[in-house]
């Protein structure tokens, strides 16, 4: 696999918005800041739930198996509309999606939180609401990627942005658990209400400093996108599903760590409200830090990119197996700190081999794509995990351990990057 090779457009296709050249970071430094609260914020209106979901357990009279439900049917409705968004925004333009799905995202709320403070048996409404919120973030969060390949020339400066992006989506699975145990600790449902607040914010960053650009050429026909995106995979399939299958591996892992350590936290050593989301933001706060120093090493390397992901995913193997056999909550805390390095160490590599792989007028189905296949990793990981904390736990981490050594060798047989082109700018 070459990942410096470009793949051609068809005649008179292009993405609706077109790259800008030789802006720098500097001069984006807003566009950066506003983009990077989309991820963010996306990632509080569904991480921070989980501190709450013993919560709601009891305060709706639900199983486990429900609570879970109300994160996977957000993650649900986004894996199938992603890839739409994303060809809708290689057609009309990054913005022209991102903003009113933000609205969407920010009703979907309003939408649930509502039913919470109105209705004696709020729990149909609520997912009703989540299905909003999930529309919302198939078209906002993943078109992100895209849009920071379109800003930038220069490889080195894709990937410093992208590890910005992931930083961001990881800061705010940091901050979740701490902010939706506070807001919680008010009432059960008020992070419901915060999610819109949080939206109109990014909505309005996003309107007023990330800039849309004067020259527009033709977008793709849809039977030319879907020509194009039939040849991109017919030569390069191989390489990408892996990154795809390693995607869900690593966001199926960290959703179920989330979920076992929130009840672990709540019904085995007594842990509540803001005591509990400081603990759960131990791990993420790694994972965070890994994502930061990665994407600020990689740089143009994809060499470099593929190997960061084998080891981290060893790391995060090994982590999750040890896991199995210590009792302690203290030890816990540490393995679960280091699968979290693991993961946030490999989830930049993988945004960066792909959005810097991919010619700009299919990137951002490409990038949706792969977008949509993490969220399957987000909506299987907690009901799984809920079922088989009801039998035996030690099954949970063998699992997970199992998943990793999958994912090592897709990574290491399957990503294999040019070595001399790697190191090159394109």
């Amino acid at each position: 696999m070459d990942h410096t090779e470009t793949f051609p457009s068809a005649s008179g296709c292009s993405p609706a918005d077109k790259k800008i050249k030789n802006k720098g970071l500097q001069n984006q430094r807003w566009a950066i800041i506003s983009l990077a609260s989309i991820p963010l914020i996306m990632t509080l209106g569904n991480s921070m739930l989980i501190p709450v979901l013993p919560v709601m357990e009891k305060t709706m009279g639900i199983s486990s198996l429900q609570s879970s439900l109300i994160i996977t049917v957000y993650s649900l409705v986004a894996i199938f509309l992603i890839p739409i968004a994303g060809y809708l925004s290689d057609r009309y333009g990054r913005k022209i999606v991102i903003i009113p799905s933000l609205i969407i995202a920010g009703l979907g709320g309003l939408l649930s939180g509502w039913a919470a403070w109105s209705w004696a048996d709020p729990y149909k409404f609520i997912l009703a609401g989540r299905v909003l919120q999930g529309i919302g973030a198939a078209g906002a969060a993943p078109i992100v990627l895209p849009l920071v390949g379109d800003m930038f020339s220069n490889d080195s400066e894709v990937s410093s942005t992208l590890g910005i992006i992931e930083t961001a989506n990881t800061f705010g699975k940091v901050l979740s658990p701490i902010l939706g145990a506070f807001l919680a600790s008010f009432v059960w449902y008020l992070p419901f209400f915060s999610f819109p607040v949080f939206c109109l914010i990014s909505t309005l960053l996003v309107l007023f400093l990330v800039k849309k650009p004067k020259n527009q050429n033709e977008a793709c026909s849809f039977n030319v996108f879907l020509q194009n995106t039939k040849e991109i995979f017919s030569k390069h399939g191989k390489w990408l599903f892996a990154v795809f299958l390693i995607g869900i591996i690593l966001m199926f892992i960290l959703f179920g760590l989330l979920f076992f350590l929130s009840n672990e936290l709540e019904n085995k050593y007594g842990f509540e409200g803001i005591k509990k989301g400081f603990i759960l933001a131990i791990p993420l706060g790694f994972l965070c830090g890994a994502s930061f120093i990665t994407g600020k090493i990689i740089k143009e390397n994809m060499v470099l990119m593929k190997w960061i992901t084998v080891f981290s995913i060893v790391l995060t193997g090994i982590s999750v197996i040890c896991i199995n056999f210590i009792d302690s909550l203290l030890y816990q805390t540490v393995l679960f700190s280091l699968s979290g390095i693991g993961i946030g160490a490999s989830l930049p590599c993988l945004d960066a081999l792909i959005t810097e792989s991919i010619e700009k007028n299919e990137r951002g189905t490409i990038t949706s794509i792969y977008s949509s296949m993490r969220f399957i990793g987000v909506a299987a990981g907690p009901p799984i995990t809920a079922l088989m904390m009801k039998n035996n736990d030690s099954w949970i981490f063998v699992l997970f351990a199992v998943l990793c050594g999958g994912a090592i060798i897709m990574a290491a047989m399957r990503i294999n990057p040019d070595k001399k082109a790697a190191v090159q700018p394109k």
